[in-house]
């Protein structure tokens, strides 16, 4: 019966779930769900071939340990390009403060923001939705190259590497979010808030327009990842019976 459920899936229900790298932490689920009710001392039988389970395990997936790996390295790092770009644009923003402007007659000439200005009217989400950016971005950094540089065994499939993806997902999003929010302060910043509250609503729009495509395009990806990692009942007893 473990010989059985080291055997790789047939490819329509690998298709299943996307990307190489989850379909190899189904299989080790599958695996280890099966070896789960088996009393231990079944580990040491073999088949016609001598092999014991874990053996034809490696075997049987050694193509999908290496298709796995390139999928997570890639993800990683298209992932990580866009949490460097989020990283530097939130960093010199840090230091920008929204709405100098040389011409005013409380300047002194340099492009220094009015103090008083500042003081009274720097909208505080401007600073936190700034930090909470770059924060979540260098985060999201780490946490992909983590990915990279891992060493991509077997079990890291199973919880490791799908656990750093979402959070790095997660961290991506969130300081996607934080820069969007900064960047309507700002906007609104700079035009003092002198502007009707219909005239706001398209600058939200517009802002809400790339949220809403990373949200659509990884939200699928991020709760097979959290169901597969956070869940300890993947498989009930119906998919058992379908898997085998």
């Amino acid at each position: 019966m473990s010989h059985l459920a080291a055997k790789k899936a047939p490819i329509q229900r690998l298709n299943q779930v996307p990307g190489a790298a989850l379909q190899m932490q189904r299989e080790l689920l599958w695996y280890k769900e099966v070896e789960s009710i088996m009393p231990s001392v079944n580990d040491l039988y073999q088949n016609k071939k001598y092999e014991k389970s874990r053996i034809l395990f490696t075997e049987e997936h050694r193509d999908l340990v290496k298709d796995g790996a390139t999928w997570m390295k890639d993800t990683a790092t298209q992932c990580m390009v866009v949490a460097t770009l989020i990283t530097t644009i939130m960093f010199a923003a840090v230091f920008t403060v929204p709405g100098a402007n040389k011409d005013n007659s409380d300047h002194t000439g340099t492009g220094e923001p009015n103090n008083n200005y500042v003081q009274g009217k720097f909208p505080l989400v401007f600073v936190i939705s700034n930090i909470l950016a770059l924060c979540s971005s260098v985060a999201s950094m780490l946490m992909f190259l983590a990915i990279i540089t891992s060493r991509y065994a077997e079990e890291d499939f199973l919880s490791t590497l799908p656990r750093m993806l979402m959070l790095g997902l997660l961290f991506l999003f969130v300081s996607i979010v934080g820069m969007m929010i900064a960047f309507v302060t700002a906007i609104l910043f700079m035009l003092h808030y002198d502007v009707r509250r219909w005239a706001s609503f398209p600058i939200i729009f517009l802002a809400s327009v790339p949220v809403t495509i990373y949200a659509l395009v990884e939200l699928p990806l991020f709760i097979q990842l959290m169901f597969t990692t956070s869940s300890s009942d993947v498989f009930g007893k119906k998919n058992l019976n379908h898997h085998a």
